[in-house]
C-alpha cells in the first residue's frame, strides 16, 4: 500500500513540476513575444511613415510636373507671340528679341500649319519638312493633346501653332507614370514582412497584395474576412495619388509573429503526445513483463503444489485403510479437492482459458456453500437467486469460483468476521451483473483503482495478489468487468462483476 501511495504523490509532484515549467515557459514566451511584437509595431510605423513620405513625393512631383507642363504651354504661346511680333514689325523696328525666343526653342516641339492643316514650319521634330506636308494621322494626334494656339496676323490667312511636352517634359512623365506604378508593388514588396492588402477608395475592390497565399485571394469571403480582421488591428492607411483617387493599404501582424504566439501551446502539444505515447509503450512492457512473472509465479506455484497433493491423497488412502470414521475422511477429501482445484487454477495462469455455458446461479452458490462452513458463524450470507434459478454465461468454472471465493474472502476480513455478505445476481438483455456486497469498514473513494494493483493490501499478512489476479480473470479471460460499485467507510463496499452473455 505504502509503494502506491507514495507512486501517487510522485505522480502528484512530477505534474506540479511540469506545471510550473509550462507555466514559466509560457510566461518566458509571451515576454518574448511582446518584445517582437514592439519591434515588428515599430517596424511597421517607419514602412508606414515611409509610405506616406513617398506618397508626399509622387504627389509633389506630379504637381511639379503640372506646373511644368502650364510653363510649357506658356512657352509655346510666348513663342506663338514672338512669331506674330516677328511678322508684324515694321522695316525699321528691331526684332533681334523675337528672334532669339524663336530659336531659343531647343524641346518644345512645335509645328505651323495653315487652317487646312499644311505644315509651314516645324522646329524639334523627328521629321523631314520635305517629306511630310500636311499634319494628319498619328501626328496630328501626338500634336493634339493641347489645343493649338491661333494666329491670325497675316491678313486673309489663319495659322495655327501646334505643340505636345518637350522631349525631357516627356521623358520624366514617363518616369511619373512608372514612379506611381510601381508605387504600390513597392508597398507591398517593402512590408515589413506583415501580410498586406491594397484596395480602392470603396475598401473593396482589391489592387495588391503581399505575404499572403495567392489562391486564398481568389476567395471573395476570404479577403472580406481578411479585410475585417486586418482592420480590426491596425487602422488602414489612407493614401491619395495623382489620377489614381484614394488608396487604402490594410495589413496586420505578420506570420512569423502569429506562429510565435501559439508556439508553444503547439510544442507542449507535440511533448505531451509523444510523452502519452512513451507512456504507453512503457505501461504495455510493463504489463507484458508482470504478465511473464504472473504466469511464472502460476506454473511454479502449481508444480510445487503438485507433490504435496499426491502425498496428502496417497495418506487418505492410507487413513481409509486404519479405519478413520468416513465423516472425517470426506472433510478431507473435500480439501484435497480443493487443493486440486487451486493447482489447477494456478496451472491454467497464463493459458487460454476454456470457457462453456453454465449456470452462474449455480457456480456461486457452490463457492458460497463451500466458505460457508469454513468462516465464522457471526458471517451471515444472502445470496440471490439460488438455485434452481438458471442464468446460463460463458465461464471458466475453477477461475470464476476463485474471483468469488477471493470477494468473499475481503468482505469477511473486511468485516472482521462479523457480519453480512449479500451477494445479487442480475440477469440484463445483454450482460449478467453480480453485486458483491459487505457490511465491513468501506474503502476511501481515492482507493477504487488503487485495491487491483499488485501488492495492494490493507492487512498485516497478505501479498495483496487476490483482487489483481480476480481482475485477470475476469477481464482477459471472461471479457467482462470488475470494479468498486459503491463504498461508504464504517458501512460497507460493494463490489460489481459484469459478464457478456
Amino acid at each position: 500500500m505504502d509503494i502506491y501511495l507514495r507512486k501517487k504523490r510522485w505522480k502528484w509532484i512530477l505534474f506540479g513540476a511540469a506545471l510550473i515549467i509550462v507555466a514559466i515557459s509560457l510566461y518566458y514566451t509571451n515576454i518574448l513575444v511582446k518584445e517582437i511584437r514592439k519591434d515588428e509595431r515599430k517596424n511597421v510605423k517607419v514602412w508606414a511613415d515611409a509610405i506616406h513620405r513617398k506618397a508626399d513625393l509622387v504627389n509633389f512631383t506630379n504637381k511639379l510636373f503640372e506646373q511644368i507642363s502650364d510653363e510649357e504651354r506658356q512657352s509655346v504661346a510666348t513663342l506663338a507671340e514672338a512669331q506674330r511680333l516677328t511678322v508684324e514689325a515694321r522695316p525699321d523696328q528691331d526684332v533681334t528679341f523675337y528672334v532669339r525666343i524663336i530659336e531659343n526653342n531647343t524641346s518644345i516641339p512645335v509645328i505651323e500649319t495653315d487652317k487646312d492643316g499644311n505644315i509651314i514650319s516645324a522646329r524639334n521634330v523627328p521629321f523631314n519638312l520635305d517629306t511630310l506636308k500636311k499634319l494628319t494621322g498619328q501626328l496630328q494626334k501626338e500634336f493634339s493633346v493641347y489645343p493649338p494656339i491661333v494666329n491670325n496676323y497675316i491678313a486673309g490667312k489663319q495659322l495655327r501653332l501646334y505643340y505636345k511636352d518637350s522631349n525631357i517634359f516627356t521623358e520624366l512623365r514617363v518616369v511619373l507614370n512608372d514612379l506611381i506604378k510601381s508605387f504600390f508593388s513597392e508597398v507591398v514588396l517593402n512590408s515589413a514582412s506583415v501580410p498586406v492588402i491594397i484596395t480602392d477608395s470603396t475598401q473593396r475592390n482589391v489592387i495588391e497584395f503581399g505575404q499572403i497565399p495567392p489562391k486564398k485571394m481568389k476567395n471573395p469571403e476570404f479577403v472580406s474576412k481578411m479585410l475585417r480582421s486586418m482592420e480590426a488591428e491596425n487602422q488602414p492607411i489612407r493614401v491619395d495619388l495623382a489620377d489614381t483617387g484614394a488608396r487604402y493599404i490594410f495589413y496586420k501582424n505578420s506570420f512569423l509573429l502569429t506562429q510565435l504566439k501559439f508556439y508553444p501551446y503547439i510544442m507542449f502539444a507535440v511533448i505531451g503526445v509523444f510523452l502519452f505515447i512513451a507512456y504507453l509503450l512503457f505501461s504495455y512492457a510493463r504489463k507484458s513483463e508482470q504478465n511473464q512473472v504472473w504466469v511464472g509465479m502460476a506454473k511454479e506455484t502449481a508444480h510445487q503444489l503438485g507433490t504435496p497433493l499426491s502425498s496428502m491423497m496417497a495418506w487418505v488412502e492410507l487413513l481409509q485403510l486404519k479405519g478413520i470414521d468416513e465423516e472425517t475422511l470426506n472433510e478431507i477429501r473435500k480439501d484435497v479437492r480443493r487443493l486440486e482445484v487451486i493447482t489447477d487454477r494456478f496451472s491454467k495462469i497464463g493459458s487460454a482459458a476454456r470457457v462453456e455455458p453454465v449456470n452462474v446461479v449455480q457456480v456461486v452458490n457452490d463457492a458460497v456453500s463451500y466458505l460457508r462452513s469454513r468462516t465464522s458463524s457471526h458471517v451471515v450470507f444472502e445470496v440471490n437467486p439460488i438455485p434452481p434459478a438458471e442464468i446460463i454465461v460463458p465461464l471458466n468454472t475453477h477461475l470464476f469460483e476463485w474471483v468469488i471465493e477471493n470477494l468473499i474472502k475481503n468482505a469477511v476480513d473486511a468485516m472482521e468476521g462479523k457480519g453480512i455478505v449479500k451477494i445479487e445476481i442480475k440477469d440484463d438483455p445483454s450482460v449478467v451483473t453480480i453485486d458483491v456486497s459487505d457490511t465491513g469498514k468501506g474503502i476511501p473513494k481515492s482507493r477504487f483503482k488503487t485495491i487491483f494493483n499488485p501488492g495492494f493490501t490493507s492487512k498485516q499478512r497478505g501479498w495483496g495478489l487476490g483482487l489483481t489476479l480476480s481482475r485477470r480473470i475476469i477481464d482477459n479471460y471472461h471479457k467482462g468487468r470488475i470494479f468498486v460499485k459503491s463504498s461508504v467507510l464504517n458501512k460497507g463496499t460493494t463490489f460489481r462483476i459484469q459478464l457478456h452473455k
